[in-house]
């Protein structure tokens, strides 16, 4: 001790006091003591400072961590390894090296414990330099950093192997180097390995790319604020706030129990079992004292003998491996090597397996070898480069790899053990020595998630085991005839003879699969163990009726290992056919006497069944203890599959802790009374059950005290548990014991459990709650949660997932202190759910297969925040639907957590969901839908009725579809395997079906559910949370004076761009004005001022002489992008013509573009068509000449001529020379100029008019903002016949006096590139873009081979919210050519004002913003970001306000300035705005333009119809990077698009985002979610039809998760049958038209809301007399600024209804009820949810509903009605699908059907009648309309439209524009 440091002296003198106090306890020492030793550096050789830790008991040796000898209560040994017994004989049969027997003391060093290095805190978890402990390699010597000089031949070779042979002794078995790492317990399992392993495993590994779900929400709960998996206490309470009496009522742990006698060898009691470390050394005596002796026989399907071997014999070949592979191999001890045999060739694999442990290095056996993806996956994560197999299997997988045309496993080499041989030593005895690794061998097993981990086991955890199974089953009573003769006689050798010629050895007779879990452990390690012998059976000879009883009958064996499946069919067989059975062979009677246990290996007791293999197999055949044969075993096929549960005569269970008897009777008082005595008696108990030495070993000799109660305790014990009070986790026994089965059948609800037994003796076992941690208290179901040295330590590589699952920490409550205290030891979570009673362990199923629900109802109301929740188990649901529902194959259930609930799924098979052919060869059988629906329903109101479980949905799959598990060769359903692929969508069902109402509680209710986010109720709430936040409305830079750069001219004289152009002819006639440049960049010849002036004339006197045209008149400009359009524009300006540009026709879409053509020239009275030489050509083609003249004739207008321009007599006079000048009163405000025409996406026109002042105030907010001179050009390109494109190309080169530069956009689409070579090349500044051309720039072209770091503003527009993905992708793929970042601009353009937001020279990059979506469907604005709030909606901005440019944010309804935090409608103050819509009578459409808020009445401004809000931001501009102020617009889309259910607004887009990621099988863009008649319809494009059915849920569980929606109606289309826009963009309207009339071919539909049949009451009317939705009267005033009408259904009700409340926004009228194309006899209605009240559709049309009735708002609707149907609409509608049918009338054409009004895609439509209750009048009539905007023509088919369309639409509402 003289080297210690005196400070760390005097710490561990303190450390030492504390523990004699008591203050801290063993464990707590160890580890305090570990780190303080380790902070000194003093990890390496301190054996005098070795008190504490883990370590193996020597009994005759002190303990030394006590000062007398005995640590109290302490569990050291019964975790620690065992060694102990009585000495035996010197162990002459294995050659003893310092490695393979440790020293007793088995930590040399306290920090080398491994738990406590790797512990938090320790050394190896805490310390980055970990000095002291030092990496190794797999064979836990010290590693070196020299390279390895020697060379290892083969594939073998791995260079990531930390083993240097030059620093090392090369042979077997040298001792550990100083320091070293000596290995115990099941707490070191895997931590030291693990660490260490400087191989693969340990660091080339990275254990995070594993599968993560294990600890993840599959297995436990995370919605709590405690995960247990965090190995972190639950949350303290507060001081005030003492732990709950409940949580101070837990059951302790129970503690292990003792052994009174040591285990010694079967065949001789002379020799104990301790004298061997490891199964090798054992088999290699059984080699030599029991040779002859058969170790197994293996049978084949029929019950014949295939194969045999002798114990001397499997020794040799096991020797005969380990051999080869110490001297072939190139292995060192410690490495990999995997085995793969089928389940038949156990002999095979028992050879490779006990070879590998004699050559010292780690067996990995993998079984499903033809699953090559699992075969590579474990060979690569274990790192095996040596594979043991056989030349069979070889041929096999030969066979198989080349069939699939897959490639062997790289860098692995393959022997064939079957050809090895046997091991012949020069010498008898000359066997070499062993030196075995700590790991024996890894299991490779699935979870129920169905991730494949490995399980490492050591040779000491083996050793652990066996100990534990000799002790369990040489205990139990035999079951052969009574004998007389003696036990204690020996025979000449000195060996005991028994009877019947075998003293103590047992023959197993098994069927499970020996090459993993405890098929492996009883038939493979067991047998070799106590040298027994095992008959293998292959699992289908047990279907042979009466082959199982004869096989038992004729191998006499003691022990049967089965499970329940087989022994089912077994005994199942003998009940129906009895002499099968007994006459399954002359002369041999069955007779099963010698079977003295019956190994059941499950997970849940079948007490019926136990009863009756017991009474009605077993004792018929001749067993005379039946009931004590049968015992089934509770193992762990996860966790390495070792027992820890089963029944037992080993007697001690008073030394668990617990109470043996429940409190007598039934009465529940009395069980609660007793349970304050208990801690007490524990007390008592633990004092009576603790032994002389203070710990229990199974090898040491032990006290037991003395049992009263006889046999009771083993027996097989029964309770029968309330089935309500365990849907609530709590235990209630209404019976136990023999009263069970009397009482099972007659109390209905109850349900019937059984016990496996008492823990293994070795084995410390708690019931913890998953949820919290905390210990359950003795009444709750919990998790079971077991701790013993026969358990493995750990996974493989997946350090995180052992410390979760191997190294659990429970929790308690102490009384009096409100922090949770851990509880000792560490324990290994089962993922069991159970319970103790009596102290036997009861089961109930996985935690996977519980299924939770939350609470519909408590006492006194609804479920409130604190919910509670009901718990099920999937065994029991199972058994319930196979009993109640006919035609069901085989079922599961899980529970998904979708909308922060549990919702629970039930799939079923059934052979009435198989399309398989009836007869093969046949055609396919078609499903039977009704059938299949009833079978869903009936299984729905079963789980309702028998366990009041709400089923959130019902799938059905064919038999044997849902993805299976293997489970003692036989395949299960995997309800997690089938909840990850329900996820994903590719569970292949056929038929789904849903019963939301019931099942989803918490959908959110807004503060005016019928009103809406806008209805006065829920404004005044936002205002009154928002009180103190400023109002939104932007500043204005007014810039009255406007400077021409070149002359210092103010521009704002001129009053129109006419004159503008003759001031350029004046002062720079010679200078370049126009300019085309074709796609190879080569120059047109140049246009001057001058030139231009002449050519402008030209073609103005060949249009006034000519084609006489007169100001006022009309004319079509349809050009290509030139510079005749130019001319011709101008000209027309000069003539005060009024110009109408339109693009030329598309070839391919003359469908849409003719009727638009022709209805515009009937609409606007046009007098001609202007052309140039391109267009006049195609006109003139012979398809678009018919197709125009046909649809003329049809529509009766008539085709006003076609001018061709191009060529007009030469002048050589200008304009003004030739008189030819502008008439002040074309200038005037309000006078026409240019009508602008705009198309939705849905081919709906809105035409806005240009006034001379509107065009020069465009320009002059352009010129300001971009801050454009005359010394860059100007670039025309695309869009050139509106908004920013026609600026650019016609305007704003002439009004700052610089050359405008014209690209072809046909020329574009050929070669995006030369658009960037001419920014290039000439240099230009701004610029302006779309999306659209961006993106096929950019798919195209590569973005590089220009410089573009001169564009200083590339205006992108976006006409709603920008998308986000734009700015990222073009910086990106332009990085290369210097594009600055902040160039890329966004542009918000209305059709109202090309500019309203701008981030052109904001000079930084865009603002994101996530916006949390719940309170965005309030209305409010609440900024998080993605890791608070996951499903956060990511927005950016759309810059801020141009010159003479000001913003308002305005409620829509109350017309109040909204405050920061909400969004509002965009309202508008601009030069640049126009000022009307061209042609519109409507007083609405009017209102649109002279918006004035409360706030200040004096401003009037144009307002946009979108919502948005603005936003304040600082951020460091320029080179100083000084802080400056921005206010900022967000857009968040149109108002016209939202809709609103219960209250709450939603953005279409937003859903139909989140459909379109949610599956793959979902085409991009290709989901379109409207609504109809109040129902919430969601269309879908998929690219595949297959099983459409299993991406239903994945749509709903989407919406339903991120929107809290849930959908009515889900239908599937084809790919391509999407109409989509010549810009790609969905086409709403028609995809609703064509759903309504069912045009649009859809491949299937489901119904989600199952409420159509019964009626619930009367619908709300939402047009009263003098009263509207939100019960407010309407008058002249007070409905008109209404701008969402509430999520009210607009119902035509009956005749007499008036018209609905106005929007300022929304087109509101009665909209006329429609049958259900599928349910036309039956009106569909929604079901109430508990939360909401009571709503349905009327019953019939004659029904005016009670407008007091509350009801849930429909969800989505707008309140967007018809149109009225009266006056004509000047916007261009939607498309009739039946225009050209030969059915058509006349061709009358008639007013609009679905109009929206003058700006349509803003929301704007026309008013209705204000006021007043017209005269009663049928229920209006829908027509589809046409393609013109007309109504289709078909008059008499009214009726049929109105049955075959889908209820009542708000069609314009979902309409209304993008």
């Amino acid at each position: 001790m003289a080297a210690i440091h005196p400070e760390l002296q005097a710490k561990l003198e303190e450390l030492d006091r504390e523990l004699e106090e008591g203050d801290i306890t063993q464990k707590g020492y160890q580890k305090r003591r570990t780190q303080l030793i380790s902070q000194y550096g003093l990890t390496g050789d301190l054996k005098e400072l070795s008190l504490g830790g883990l370590r193996i008991h020597n009994p005759d040796e002190p303990y030394q961590g006590h000062p007398n000898g005995h640590p109290d209560g302490h569990r050291a040994a019964s975790l620690a390894a065992l060694s102990g017994g009585a000495s035996g004989p010197s162990r002459s049969d294995t050659f003893v090296t310092a490695s393979e027997h440790r020293p007793l003391s088995a930590y040399e060093s306290v920090g080398s414990h491994p738990a406590s290095l790797l512990a938090p805190g320790g050394p190896v978890a805490d310390q980055p330099g970990r000095a002291s402990a030092r990496p190794h390699d797999s064979l836990f010597l010290t590693s070196s950093p020299l390279n390895d000089p020697s060379s290892r031949s083969g594939t073998m070779v791995s260079g990531d192997y930390a083993f240097n042979p030059e620093h090392q002794p090369v042979g077997y078995g040298e001792p550990l180097p100083p320091g070293g790492n000596p290995y115990d317990s099941r707490a070191g399992t895997l931590l030291d390995s693990q660490a260490y392993f400087s191989d693969f495993a340990g660091q080339s590994y990275d254990p995070g790319a594993g599968p993560a779900e294990y600890g993840g929400p599959q297995r436990y709960s995370t919605g709590d604020a405690f995960s247990p998996t965090a190995a972190m206490a639950p949350p303290m309470l507060t001081a005030s706030d003492l732990p709950p009496p409940e949580a101070l009522d837990f059951l302790r742990p129970l503690e292990p129990r003792e052994l009174p006698f040591a285990i010694t060898d079967p065949h001789d009691d002379n020799t104990p079992m301790s004298n061997f470390d490891n199964i090798a050394a054992v088999l290699r005596h059984r080699a030599r004292t029991t040779a002859k002796l058969p170790a197994y026989w293996v049978l084949d399907s029929k019950g014949k003998e295939i194969a045999s071997i002798t114990w001397d014999k499997l020794a040799m070949r096991a020797e005969k491996v380990a051999q080869v592979i110490r001297d072939k191999s190139s292995l060192y001890r410690g490495d990999r090597v995997a085995l793969v045999y089928r389940d038949t060739e156990i002999i095979d694999f028992a050879i490779a397996l006990l070879g590998c442990f004699i050559a010292g290095v780690v067996a990995v056996p993998i079984n499903e070898f033809q699953d090559y993806a699992k075969l590579n996956l474990i060979l690569t994560s274990t790192q095996a480069h040596l594979a043991l197999t056989t030349d069979y299997n070889i041929k096999t997988f030969q066979r198989d790899i080349t069939a699939q045309k897959l490639a062997w496993p790289k860098g692995v080499e393959w022997w064939k053990t079957n050809e090895f041989g046997s091991y012949h030593p020069k010498r008898k005895d000359d066997v070499p020595p062993l030196s075995v690794p700590d790991l024996a061998y890894i299991e490779f097993s699935r979870a129920p998630t169905g991730d494949l981990r490995g399980v490492v086991l050591s040779h000491r955890t083996i050793m652990h085991q066996m100990a534990c199974l000799s002790a369990i089953i040489s205990t139990a009573p035999g079951g052969g005839p009574a004998d007389t003769f003696s036990r204690s006689l020996r025979d000449k050798n000195g060996r005991l003879i028994n009877a019947n010629g075998r003293h103590g050895s047992e023959i197993l007779l098994s069927y499970l699969d020996a090459r993993q879990g405890i098929g492996m452990i009883l038939g493979l390690l067991y047998n070799v163990y106590g040298g027994h012998t095992t008959v293998w059976l292959e699992s289908k000879a047990v279907e042979v009726p009466g082959l199982y009883a004869h096989l038992i009958t004729k191998y006499k064996p003691t022990i049967v290992v089965a499970d329940y499946p087989g022994l089912k069919r077994a005994a199942y067989n003998y009940q129906t056919d009895p002499m099968a059975t007994r006459n399954f062979k002359k002369g041999m009677e069955p007779n099963f006497q010698t079977v003295k246990l019956c190994l059941i290996d499950t997970l849940t007791v079948d007490c019926e069944f136990n009863e009756l293999l017991a009474d009605r197999w077993f004792r018929p055949l001749r067993n005379p203890r039946a009931r004590e044969v049968v015992a089934p075993m509770l193992c762990l096929p996860e966790h390495g599959g070792m027992l820890i549960s089963v029944r037992d005569w080993l007697g001690g269970e008073e030394r668990m802790g617990c109470p043996l008897k429940l409190p007598p009777g039934p009465d529940d008082d009395a069980r609660e009374a007793d349970g304050e005595d208990k801690d007490k008696d524990k007390d008592k108990k633990e004092d009576k059950a603790t032994p002389q030495n203070g710990f229990s070993t199974l090898l040491a000799q032990g006290t037991t005290a003395a049992k009263d109660e006889g046999a009771k305790s083993n027996e097989l014990a029964e309770v029968l548990l309330d089935r309500e009070a365990l849907k609530t986790n709590e235990v209630v026994v209404v019976a136990i014991g023999e009263d069970v089965a009397k009482r099972a059948a007659s109390e209905p609800g109850t349900i019937r459990i059984g016990a496996f037994g008492y823990p293994i003796p070795d084995a410390t076992l708690a019931v913890v709650d998953p949820e919290t941690g905390l210990l359950a208290s003795p009444n709750a179901i919990g998790e079971i949660w077991v701790d013993s040295p026969s358990l493995s330590g750990g996974f493989w590589a997946l350090p995180k997932h052992t410390e979760q699952i191997f190294h659990a920490r429970p929790y308690k409550f102490e009384p009096g202190d409100p922090t949770p205290t851990p509880v000792e030891p560490e324990f290994l979570r089962t993922g069991l759910l159970g319970t103790v009673i009596e102290g036997k362990v009861f089961v109930l199923g996985l935690y996977e297969d519980r299924i939770r629900q939350k609470v519909e109802w408590v006492e006194g109301g609804h479920a409130g925040d604190a919910a509670e929740h009901r718990y099920f188990f999937v065994q029991h649901m199972a058994v319930t639907i196979m009993k109640s529902v006919p035609k069901i194959f085989d079922c599961s259930a899980f529970d998904v957590f979708v909308n922060e609930e549990h919702l629970p799924v039930v799939v079923l098979e059934s052979q009435a969901a198989s399309t398989a052919p009836a007869a093969s060869g046949g055609p396919p059988r078609q499903l039977d839908t009704a059938l299949l629906d009833s079978l869903a329903e009936r299984t729905m109101d079963v789980l309702r009725h028998e366990h009041n479980l709400r089923v959130y949905c019902v799938m059905i799959t064919a038999p044997n579809a849902l993805p299976r598990v293997l489970k003692n060769g036989r395949r299960e359903i995997g309800n997690m395997l089938c909840r990850r692929e329900f996820d994903l969508g590719t569970l292949p069902c056929v038929h789904v079906k849903f019963a939301v109402e019931h099942a989803v509680l918490n959908l959110p209710v807004g503060v005016d559910p019928v009103g809406g986010i806008w209805s006065p109720l829920a404004s005044e709430q936002r205002a009154a949370l928002l009180a103190h936040a400023d109002k939104q409305y932007s500043g204005v830079d007014p810039r009255e004076v406007v400077i021409d750069d070149r002359t210092s001219t103010p521009l704002n004289n001129f009053t129109s761009i006419t004159d503008l152009i003759q001031w350029r002819v004046a002062r720079q006639p010679e200078e370049l004005s126009y300019c085309t440049i074709d796609g190879r960049g080569k120059e047109g010849k140049g246009v001057t001022w001058k030139k231009l002036d002449l050519k402008i004339a030209a073609v103005a006197v060949h249009l006034r002489n000519k084609v006489r045209l007169r100001a006022g008149d009309h004319v079509v400009l349809m050009y290509t992008h030139s510079e005749e359009f130019v001319f011709a524009l101008h000209a027309c300006l000069n003539l005060g013509v009024v110009v109408i540009p339109l693009a030329p026709m598309d070839q391919n879409r003359l469908s849409e573009d003719v009727p638009a053509f022709l209805h515009l020239v009937s609409d606007f009275n046009v007098r001609a068509v202007l052309v140039n030489q391109d267009v006049d050509h195609l006109l003139k083609t012979k398809p678009i000449a018919q197709h125009i003249k046909q649809t003329a004739q049809v529509l009766k207008v008539a085709i006003p001529a076609v001018y061709n321009t191009s060529k007009p007599p030469k002048q050589n006079s200008g304009l003004r020379d030739l008189g030819i000048t502008m008439d002040p009163a074309w200038v005037q405000p309000g006078h026409p100029a240019i009508i602008w025409t705009y198309w939705t996406p849905d081919q709906r026109r809105m035409a806005v008019q240009l006034g001379h002042d509107t065009i020069l105030g465009m320009c002059k907010v352009q010129k300001e903002t971009c801050q454009m001179s005359s010394s860059r050009p100007v670039l025309g390109c695309v869009r050139s016949t509106t908004g920013l494109g026609f600026i650019h190309t016609c305007l704003m080169g002439i009004y700052i006096g610089t050359p405008t530069y014209l690209l072809s956009p046909v020329e574009f689409a050929q070669n995006p590139a030369s658009l960037f070579l001419i920014l290039s090349r000439y240099k230009i500044k701004d610029t302006y873009a779309t999306p659209q051309m961006l993106d096929h720039a950019m798919n195209m072209m590569p973005g590089k081979g220009f410089t573009l770091h001169e564009l200083k503003n590339m205006m992108i527009s976006a006409e709603g919210r920008p998308r986000v993905d734009v700015f990222q992708k073009v910086r990106m793929h332009f990085a290369a050519t210097g594009l600055d970042r902040t160039a890329i601009n966004t542009v918000y353009s209305h059709v109202l004002n090309p500019m309203i937001a701008s981030r052109s020279y904001m000079c930084i990059e865009p603002i994101e913003l996530w916006l949390d979506p719940k309170e965005l469907r309030k209305g409010l604005v609440y900024v998080t970001d993605p890791e608070r709030e996951p499903k956060a909606l990511l927005v950016q901005d759309s810059g801020m306000v141009p010159v003479s440019t000001q913003i308002a944010i305005v409620n829509p309804e109350s017309r109040r300035l909204c405050s920061e935090g909400e969004y509002g409608e965009i309202w508008v103050d601009s030069e640049a705005c126009v000022k009307a819509f061209y042609g519109s009578k409507d007083p609405f459409d009017a209102e649109r333009f002279d918006g004035r808020t409360v706030e200040d009445p004096s401003i009037s401004y144009v307002r946009t119809g979108d919502l948005g809000f603005l936003h304040s931001v600082r951020r460091p501009i320029g080179p100083g990077g000084a802080l400056v102020d921005m206010q900022v617009l967000f857009v968040l889309g149109s108002i016209g698009e939202t809709f609103e259910i219960n209250g709450l607004s939603h953005f279409p887009m937003d859903i139909e985002a989140s459909v379109e990621r949610c599956h793959r099988n979902i085409v991009p863009g290709g989901c379109a979610v409207f609504q109809a008649g109040g129902l919430v319809v969601i269309l879908v494009e998929v690219a595949r039809k297959a099983y459409l059915a299993s991406i239903v849920p994945v749509i709903v569980n989407a919406v339903l998760n991120e929107h809290q929606i849930i959908v009515d109606i889900v239908a599937f289309v084809n790919k391509g049958d999407f109409p989509r826009s010549r810009l790609g963009e969905k086409q709403r309207g028609k995809i609703l038209a064509g759903w309504v009339s069912r045009k649009l071919r859809t491949m299937a539909q489901f119904s989600i809301k199952d409420g159509g049949v019964r009626e619930m009451g009367p619908v709300p009317s939402t047009a009263g007399e003098g009263a509207g939705a939100g019960g407010v009267g309407i008058g002249p005033e007070d409905g008109v600024h209404r701008a969402s009408v509430g999520s009210l259904s607009r119902f035509s009700v009956g005749g007499g209804g008036g018209p609905g409340r106005n929007s300022s926004l929304r087109n509101v009228e009665p909209a006329p009820q429609i049958a259900e194309p599928f349910e036309a006899d039956q009106r569909y209605q929604q079901q109430p949810y508990p939360s909401t009240t009571v709503a349905s559709r009327p019953s019939s049309s004659a029904e005016i509903a009670d407008d007091r009735t509350p009801r849930i708002p429909q969800l989505g609707e707008t309140g967007q009605a018809l149109p009225s149907l009266q006056q004509p609409s000047h916007g261009f509608e939607l498309p009739d699908f039946d225009q050209f049918d030969d059915d058509h009338e006349d061709g009358a054409p008639a007013t609009a059907g679905a109009a929206t009004g003058g700006e349509n895609e803003d929301g704007n439509q026309q008013r209705q009648q204000e006021q007043g209750s017209p005269p009663p009048v049928p229920p209006p009539r829908i027509r589809l309309p046409g393609v013109d905007g007309r109504e289709s023509f078909d008059d008499g088919g009214d009726e049929e439209w109105a049955k075959e369309a889908y209820m009542s639409m708000n069609l314009a509402g979902t309409l209304s524009g993008k």
